[in-house]
């Protein structure tokens, strides 16, 4: 039998069996030079690798910047610095606006991350033209430096920034990515006077939430039985822990990608892989330490203790860390295919402090979250299309997301469409609007019950009295026994570092490698992607994927029901303290007297001052009235808003703007109806300005529009309101004036193309 191929060159067809072995040598022949040219791209990252390492200061960002300030000469001082990132000669940066600070996690790898590529988190404030700066760190930590010491710095360069944009329209929003995001969000509690919005990009902060049967990650702690082991990596490291360990167990999570899929990828594309490759590899391959304290409290207290969204957490002076007390809006962005900080993890702990949307409203506090569909934990960080998107909409609109009401919102990103209404007023590609959500909504994406709380806090309390014993009784022989010699020895032969070290020159076998790369590099003949025995390459290479993905989905199940036999045991539960009739394990925050009697005292003047204010504060409040069904909350209003506050001239600050807003908003939460009424006389105080500000009105409202029944029929009563004060203030107006008292303008309130609401 034959399968009749035809041989282009010659214009003949050729029988299987010779075709079969033409195939056979061809894919030989490639296969051979790839293997050569894939050894030579591991030789690359290993030159990479020490290059890397013997800096002074290694760091992948992509942008020029300049030191302002060096964490090491602090009071208490830490392996930190502050830089300021130099725009290119294509950005051009307003020193007015509010600078975007961006902090990179310490979790095992080096800086950087935050500006690996042009379009990233560093890029797209620069390209919204905000000053930007980043903190990054060095990769030996500073003998005695704690986590409380690195939040000490963090304050010191968030106050040398402001103190360097004295004329900037806000506090600086700070990013705070990964294992950053908590200590952005502790620092934020403890000194809320620093920040301007934070934005938390795949940050864990409620650190035993997920799902049952995915999120294997939060079950680490009790499979050893808690925290002793990582007091024993430290005690061997010589009082420092090697983040070498943090890498491997992000590895772990994805053996198919680890062992397999990553480095075939770049086997089977080498002739145009190498590059990205080798650009990733150089940050992912910059191991960094920390002094064991640090990772002993990030393990107890966090981890596995799980104190943040409780604020069961104090500082060493005795001040109670809540993140109830932060008072800037905090942006939320995580994903449901991120393994290592899964939804759950990242938005839980407003479930932990708050019983509803209203008690968040009564506390001040905003919170927008974000959920992406697909993007891996990293690609959060490094990939440009959530750096387009995502991010680039963060960064255009962090003025609006300053100055929203309290509550509960989720971004919605839609599609720009150069022929829609007011496209001009959407900045980028997307119109985001900003949508009022409940907490069912957090809820609906699943979650602990308490029989799963008490699983976590058993393993809690067992990691606790394991500690115990290992420092009672083991840890003493273990620190005279650790020397500086073998803590180095020991790192220098952890894995992770190893892969990179054995393809080093010094490797005498890698030299062999010259002749071969000579050779390939004058006769290189890739072989096509119809050749029969390269489709069975990528056969092979998917089977071994699914192998290895089955492998881990039996490994995890396997670990997440002993986490839960272990843990679940009620005897294992009564044997640590924890009664069955306990309706729950876990301490929620109680309410603090002190900020219940302030929030009473505020209360009380808001509801003396209803009828207080002019024709500004009034038709802020009218705008809130109509918009308030609604929920939702756009940038193209606000753009036009910006546009004619500029075009005028003058006008409020965005600190004042902001302030007015919130107190008109706390006012109709109050005493709606009280607050309505009083809206014409609010108006008559200042009855020129009182034009003015209609006009924006009418204009805003032409743009954003009005959806739902209810808002309409508010705009019909605020309507008349306007014609009852403005009969007040004028008997004999002109034509032109009249007409300005006509009813708003609808046939433009309808809903953008794309948008759930306008």
């Amino acid at each position: 039998m034959k399968s009749e191929l035809h041989d282009v060159s010659k214009g003949t067809s050729v029988g299987w069996p010779w075709d079969l072995g033409r195939e056979a040598f061809d894919y030989w022949i490639d296969a051979g030079q790839r293997g050569g040219l894939f050894l030579n791209v591991l030789g690359e990252r290993t030159s990479r690798y020490q290059e890397h390492a013997a800096r002074a200061a290694p760091h992948v960002l992509k942008f020029q910047c300049d030191l302002v300030m060096d964490g090491r000469k602090l009071a208490r001082p830490v392996n930190y610095a502050l830089v300021r990132i130099t725009p290119t000669d294509a950005v051009d940066v307003d020193e007015s606006r509010r600078p975007f600070v961006i902090i990179d996690p310490r979790a095992g790898h080096g800086p950087g991350i935050g500006g690996f590529k042009a379009q990233s988190e560093v890029g797209v404030a620069l390209k919204a033209g905000h000053p930007c700066y980043f903190i990054g760190f060095l990769p030996n930590p500073l003998p005695g430096q704690t986590i409380e010491d690195i939040a000490h710095a963090e304050a010191a360069f968030l106050e040398r920034v402001i103190a360097l944009h004295p004329l900037a329209d806000g506090k600086p929003a700070v990013i705070g990515n990964c294992q950053a995001g908590w200590a952005v969000m502790m620092l934020a509690a403890v000194r809320p006077d620093l920040f301007g919005p934070i934005i938390v990009a795949g940050s864990p902060l409620s650190y035993w939430a997920g799902v049952h049967g995915q999120n294997p990650m939060r079950y680490t702690g009790g499979l050893l039985g808690g925290s002793w082991l990582t007091a024993m990596m430290g005690d061997l490291g010589n009082g420092k822990f090697d983040g070498a360990w943090l890498v491997a167990n992000f590895e772990n999570l994805n053996p198919a990608n680890t062992f397999w899929t990553k480095l075939f990828n770049v086997y089977s594309k080498v002739d145009k892989e190498a590059p990205r490759f080798l650009e990733f590899e150089q940050w992912w391959g910059g191991h960094v330490l920390l002094n064991a304290e640090e990772m002993q409290f990030i393990a107890d207290e966090l981890f596995i203790g799980n104190k943040l969204a409780t604020a069961e957490l104090a500082t060493s002076k005795g001040k109670r860390i809540d993140l109830r007390n932060i008072r800037t809006p905090i942006v939320v962005f995580c994903s449901k295919a991120d393994n290592i900080t899964p939804p759950q993890q990242a938005l839980d702990w407003i479930l932990d402090l708050y019983e509803s949307v209203e008690d968040m409203q009564a506390n001040g506090q905003t919170i927008v979250y974000a959920i992406h569909e697909s993007i891996g934990h990293l690609g959060i960080f490094v990939s440009s299309s959530v750096a387009t998107k995502e991010h680039d909409q963060f960064a255009s609109n962090i003025d609006l997301i300053d100055v929203l009401p309290p509550g509960l919102y989720e971004a919605v990103m839609t599609p720009k469409h150069p022929d829609d209404r007011d496209a001009d007023l959407i900045g980028g590609d997307y119109l985001v609007h900003f949508e009022a959500r409940t907490l069912d909504d957090i809820r609906s994406l699943g979650g602990n019950n308490e029989e799963d709380e008490r699983r976590f806090a058993t393993a809690a309390r067992v990691s606790e009295i394991n500690l115990g014993l290992y420092r009672t009784l083991f840890q003493p022989w273990v620190r005279g026994f650790a020397n500086e010699g073998y803590a180095e020895a020991m790192r220098r032969l952890h894995p992770q570092r190893l892969q990179y070290e054995i393809f080093s020159r010094a490797n005498p076998f890698m030299r062999l490698l010259d002749p071969w790369m000579t050779l390939i590099n004058g006769h290189r003949r890739p072989v096509s992607n119809e050749n029969l025995f390269w489709q069975a390459q990528q056969r092979y290479s998917d089977w071994m994927e699914t192998s290895l993905d089955a492998y881990r989905d039996v490994r995890d199940h396997l670990v997440e029901a002993y986490f839960h036999s272990v843990y679940g045991s009620p005897l294992v539960q009564a044997l640590v303290g924890l009664k069955a009739t306990d309706r729950s394990p876990r301490r929620k925050p109680g309410e603090d007297p002190a900020h219940l009697a302030l929030v009473s005292r505020r209360i009380a003047e808001l509801k003396e001052g209803i009828s207080e204010g002019g024709a500004r504060e009034a038709v802020i409040r009218a705008l809130l009235y109509i918009r308030m069904p609604d929920g939702v909350a756009d940038e193209r209003g606000f753009n036009l808003l910006r546009r004619l506050r500029k075009d005028a001239g003058s006008g409020l600050t965005l600190a004042a703007f902001k302030k007015v807003l919130r107190e008109q908003f706390f006012v109709l939460l109050l005493d709606e109806r009280r607050a309505i009424e009083a809206i014409p006389a609010m108006l008559d105080r200042e009855p020129e300005l009182a034009a003015r500000m209609a006009n924006n009105l009418r204009a805003l409202l032409g743009v954003v529009g009005v959806s739902s029944s209810e808002s309409k029929a508010r705009l019909g009563e605020v309507e008349e309101m306007f014609k009852v004060s403005g009969s007040h203030r004028a008997a004999g107006r002109t034509g032109r004036e009249h007409r300005e008292l006509e009813p708003i303008a609808t046939e433009r309130a309808r809903p953008a193309r794309g948008a759930k609401h306008a």
